[in-house]
């Protein structure tokens, strides 16, 4: 995505279309039972003409994953950015960003959390580095709230990966189609971050 992006504006992803038939193949029967055959062929073009572009199948997953992480991490730094400096703001604008995020990319959030399993060591190291980069942007938020009085959690690293979790676990069962407008459902899940950090409604 462009740094001059609206965080909160998400339109249809652009990737290259070997990415792209990974991402649906992966979603659909996992790393393991997807061949590089199966993606020559969602992708059009031949085996060698993907060997052409990767020399792997988990060179494939590599860049796919962390396509999808750097999205993650440019729009949460984007929306800090954007939000005003106190800690409520900043944990709002967050908290946001992440369930926005594993709603409106929730096939790849999924093949991301699913397929982890799938790298390989130093692919995997590579990985956690950005997602524990994402877990610390939330972790400071919530330290800085704790500090000025603002949340009164006992725990602000487990409130931390609890809002987290709840945030991943959106991808898992959001649907566009749903009941529920997505504003309505951003303030509910919004709702219960804030009470996890000690935050009561208004």
């Amino acid at each position: 995505m462009s740094s001059e992006t609206d965080w909160r504006d998400y339109g249809p992803l652009e990737f290259p279309r070997i990415l792209d038939a990974a991402l649906a193949a992966f979603y659909e029967h996992g790393y393991h039972g997807t061949t590089t055959r199966d993606l020559a062929k969602r992708s059009g073009l031949s085996v060698p003409g993907v060997y052409h572009y990767y020399p792997s199948k988990q060179d494939i997953l590599v860049d796919l994953m962390m396509v999808i992480i750097d999205e993650l991490l440019t729009r949460s730094h984007q929306a800090l950015k954007a939000a005003r400096p106190d800690p409520r703001s900043q944990f709002d604008a967050l908290v946001e960003s992440l369930l926005r995020f594993h709603m409106y990319r929730r096939t790849g959030a999924m093949v991301s959390t699913g397929e982890l399993r799938s790298l390989e060591a130093g692919n995997r190291e590579r990985y956690v580095a950005k997602r524990d980069e994402q877990q610390r942007m939330l972790d400071q938020v919530i330290l800085a709230g704790v500090a000025d009085g603002v949340f009164s959690t006992s725990y602000p690293k487990d409130a931390s990966r609890a809002i987290a979790s709840l945030c991943v676990g959106v991808a898992s069962w959001y649907r566009p189609d749903g009941s529920l407008p997505v504003e309505a459902l951003l303030e509910r899940y919004l709702t219960i971050a804030r009470s996890i950090v000690g935050i009561g409604e208004q």
